[in-house]
């Protein structure tokens, strides 16, 4: 006689957070796992980083009680980038241990603190197919890929961090916002060109290689520079939310932004608002007014001198 099948897990919500390394995506997760608490939210954080000892947070499961960078290094020879790489291997050979953690927290919200490696985000297929599994496992994810705001102010880095959220947002193959994070510290190594509007909606790029151009530097590069701006136009995927981790209002712009990509804000885990409800699927954000917003308590204004404006005219 045929043993009943089990009952599909319960639906779970979370987000993977991802980024370059020095991002801030560790202080994102405990900065959101306060906030989320304040809510009234069940959160469990999840360190998928065997290279990240000293965390910050309260850890419900951590994936260097499997395998550690430092262990792997030691006994394979390899270096940290080498090491980091085979330890995600090693955790996707390992998914039964991965599903035995997280089965203990049935009705939480999930954040997966991810290691800082680009690659991984980027055409390695170990996070992927990992985040994959969890899908089948019930899980409704969004992946929240994390960049330094400050990039805006370096027309070329820009360029840079457009080409590799849009390769991450296509290889990861999960619903995706990009963050601009550390907003506080954005004109830290330069002022910018643009209102930051321009920066989080992907504006007309011709602009920024205009701007790019007169670097005499960059100028002998400004066919390539135009054909990668040419392919994240193309695509037209790319737009970023701005963050100020210790801002109530920036946490609950982002939040309020991947509850609608991961489908929370539709679940029943909690009281939901209706209007709010019919504000997320129609995407009746304004967020023209929340970048200026953003721009008017982090980005100085400066006058114009009378001769820049007859310059102007």
């Amino acid at each position: 006689m045929a043993s009943p099948a089990s009952p599909p897990p319960s639906l779970r919500f979370g987000q993977v957070v991802i980024g370059p390394p020095g991002s801030g995506k560790t202080t994102y997760c405990l900065g959101m796992q306060e906030f989320m608490g304040q809510l009234g939210r069940k959160v469990v954080v999840v360190n998928m980083d065997p290279a990240n000892d000293g965390l910050p947070y309260k850890c419900a499961v951590d994936v260097s009680e499997l395998v550690t960078l430092d262990d792997v290094m030691d006994s394979l020879k390899l270096g940290p980038n080498g090491g980091l790489l085979y330890c995600m291997e090693y955790l996707e050979a390992n998914l039964d241990w991965l599903e035995n953690k997280l089965n203990q927290y049935s009705d939480y919200y999930f954040l997966f603190d991810c290691p800082g490696q680009v690659e991984l985000y980027t055409h390695q297929s170990s996070l992927k197919n990992i985040f994959a599994q969890l899908s089948k496992w019930n899980f409704r994810l969004a992946s929240v890929h994390l960049v330094d705001s400050h990039y805006c102010a370096d027309p070329a880095k820009f360029i840079s961090v457009l080409c590799t959220s849009l390769a991450s947002m296509l290889h990861v193959e999960l619903p995706h916002v990009n963050v601009l994070s550390k907003m506080d510290l954005i004109e830290q190594y330069g002022k910018l060109a643009f209102n930051l509007d321009f920066y989080t909606e992907v504006m007309d790029l011709h602009y920024l290689l205009d701007h790019l151009a007169s670097d005499p530097f960059f100028k002998k590069f400004h066919q390539l520079n135009l054909k990668l701006a040419e392919v994240v136009e193309d695509y037209g995927l790319v737009s970023f939310v701005p963050l100020n981790v210790q801002d109530k209002q920036s946490m609950t712009s982002v939040l309020r932004t991947v509850d609608k990509a991961n489908g929370y804000c539709f679940g029943d885990l909690e009281e939901r608002n209706l209007q709010a409800m019919m504000s997320a699927a129609v995407g009746a954000d304004f967020q023209f007014d929340a970048a200026l917003g953003v721009q008017e308590r982090y980005v100085k204004t400066r006058e114009a001198t009378v001769e820049e404006e007859m310059m102007d005219l």
